[in-house]
């Protein structure tokens, strides 16, 4: 689902904003330790299964479910393309069963704007893991794959979109709560990842 740090900072059309380099920076420990679970394992050893791949996706379900909610409960204006940026349905075309999986009990505070621009970051930066995760999957016969496929050719405009967009509204009172979400974020869905 995700690709190394370096990976959420493809080129955008500013001049590396404050936030992306505080983000990049200060999420790396939490992203890198995200990185070791075990379908991103397998995928690295080339060993991966189907059973890994339905296992994934389940969890990736129960913690998107809840943080779309939240996203659509705020005023985020068309620019944002917040229907589109909403995925966790491309899990239940994988998984017939998704309505009925287990939601993520312990999600991150997402009850403000900077909070949800913190998990947004993460969110969409899974995006362009994606893309890769899907080649790897196609390779090793796994059909299991419409989610992360996700933006397809328009991943990189749209996580540059959200780039600039995010880079237009933080400000030095709103940054540490951004940057403080995004932490919490990796945290929380890694905690939910492992968890059995």
């Amino acid at each position: 689902m995700f690709l190394p740090p370096t990976a959420y900072h493809m080129p955008v059309a500013l001049d590396k904003p404050i936030i992306l380099q505080r983000l990049r920076a200060e999420t790396h420990p939490y992203h890198h330790a995200l990185e070791q679970n075990e379908f991103n394992q397998a995928l690295v050893a080339g060993n991966i299964s189907a059973e890994a791949t339905t296992r994934f996706l389940a969890k990736l379900y129960g913690f998107l479910q809840p943080y779309e909610a939240q996203l659509r409960r705020h005023g985020f204006g068309p620019e944002w393309q917040v229907a589109q940026r909403q995925r966790a349905h491309l899990i239940e075309q994988d998984l017939p069963e998704a309505a009925h999986l287990p939601q993520c009990p312990d999600m991150p505070d997402l009850r403000t704007r900077a909070q949800l621009l913190g998990a947004m970051y993460v969110i969409e930066g899974s995006s362009l893991g994606g893309q890769v995760i899907t080649r790897q999957l196609a390779k090793a016969g796994i059909n299991t794959r419409t989610y992360f496929t996700g933006y397809a050719e328009h991943t990189g405009p749209m996580w540059k979109s959200f780039c600039q967009l995010l880079a237009t509204e933080a400000t030095p009172d709103n940054e540490a709560e951004i940057v403080h979400s995004a932490i919490q974020t990796f945290q929380k869905l890694h905690a939910w990842i492992e968890l059995r």
